[in-house]
């Protein structure tokens, strides 16, 4: 059986799936891709038998139908450096050799017997679908997936919470030192439901996903879930649990309010980062006359630092410590020209929000204080 195939288009739908292996496999087979070669089209499936990822590629040219696995590091390898160009891939069942041509060459390998690859997990009849942009979900996860906790007791803390309302959709994530809530207005879909997206899953779709209007499709049960895209279609297991009242934890009505740049704070806060004691990580903020004050100092280095900026701000003067990693993390995720912090007295969770209100995509994501030594 013979057929031609996009070298390029191969490659990137393979370095696509072999995102979702890993190092070490409990079945040498999961070390493989599985080919499936039918009426034109090829099937490609990768897993670590928790998530499988299956995408389609095309044949220019085919005689035939077959089904295979071939070593995952060995067919990427050999097509890499490869320019475009079609590709002509025969495989023979009998001996399962595979033979590669191509305009500089041929390269060869041993295949494997399909039968031993574990079945796709997938949802049952009655799963719970929703529909939303690609741009949104990519949003989401972008936003919170950073927050998201290491956990090994409380896993339902190792995701990010997708809580379907019937007129928006909100995700979630935390570790309790730092949350996220990104709120949007525009999904409605009249259901009342909820998941915890795995961190591992996360992590993969965001370097899947693009910000475009492309549909994606999830499908989820209480056990299992299936995002399907144009071009891809991954299953995976969910995290089981339920996930903590997020809102709970948010202080409303905040007193103290400054509204500062947010290009000029990233910068701030990476000049200060490098003289914060290395243990806490301590930067400490200081509000007065419109005025923000970031300090950071390590005693046992005899090292210092302080920055100065310019904000909105004409409330009573304070002092509230944070972690500076974390503050530069929430300043640099957040995409607005200016963003607003907002405090209510220094032993409570700082809250930062977009300046510019955004009707249809709220963001808020909240920092718990660190206790500042005077």
């Amino acid at each position: 059986m013979n057929f031609k195939v996009s070298s390029s288009a191969l490659y990137n739908r393979l370095t696509a799936a072999s995102k979702v292996m890993v190092s070490k496999n409990s079945m040498p087979i999961l070390d493989c891709f599985l080919f499936d070669i039918q009426d034109g089209t090829i099937t490609i499936t990768a897993s670590d038998s928790e998530k499988y990822f299956i995408t389609t590629v095309p044949c220019i040219e085919h005689d035939g139908n077959a089904t295979f696995c071939i070593p995952a590091k060995t067919i990427i390898d050999s097509i890499k450096e490869l320019p475009e160009q079609p590709l002509s891939i025969g495989y023979n069942p009998d001996t399962m050799k595979i033979k590669g041509h191509h305009n500089s060459g041929t390269f060869g390998v041993m295949s494997l017997d399909a039968a031993p690859y574990p079945k796709t997990l997938t949802v049952n009849e009655n799963a719970i679908r929703l529909k939303m942009k690609s741009e949104t979900l990519l949003n989401g996860i972008t936003r919170c997936l950073f927050a998201t906790a290491n956990d090994e007791i409380r896993l339902v803390m190792n995701g990010v919470y997708v809580d379907i309302k019937p007129d928006c959709v909100v995700f979630a994530g935390t570790d309790g030192r730092k949350l996220v809530r990104n709120t949007v207005h525009s999904i409605q879909s009249g259901l009342t439901a909820g998941f915890i997206l795995p961190k591992k899953v996360c992590a993969i779709l965001k370097t899947l996903l693009d910000k475009s209007d492309t549909e994606v499709e999830i499908a989820f049960d209480t056990e299992k879930a299936t995002i399907t895209t144009e071009d891809m279609t991954m299953h995976f297991r969910l995290i089981e649990g339920r996930y903590p009242n997020y809102n709970a934890v948010i202080p409303q009505n905040n007193p103290f309010k400054a509204t500062v740049e947010r290009l000029t704070l990233v910068s701030a806060l990476k000049r200060v980062s490098v003289f914060c004691n290395q243990s806490s990580g301590l930067v400490k903020l200081e509000l007065a006359n419109n005025s923000l004050t970031l300090t950071g100092q390590d005693n046992e280095y005899a090292t210092n630092a302080t920055e100065y900026m310019v904000c909105e701000y004409d409330s009573n003067p304070i002092s509230i410590g944070f972690s500076c990693q974390y503050l530069l993390e929430i300043a640099s995720i957040l995409e607005t020209d200016q963003i607003t912090v907002e405090v209510a007295d220094p032993s409570r969770p700082g809250v930062i929000v977009p300046a510019e209100d955004n009707a249809e995509d709220e963001v808020l994501m909240l920092l718990m204080p660190m206790r500042v030594e005077e």
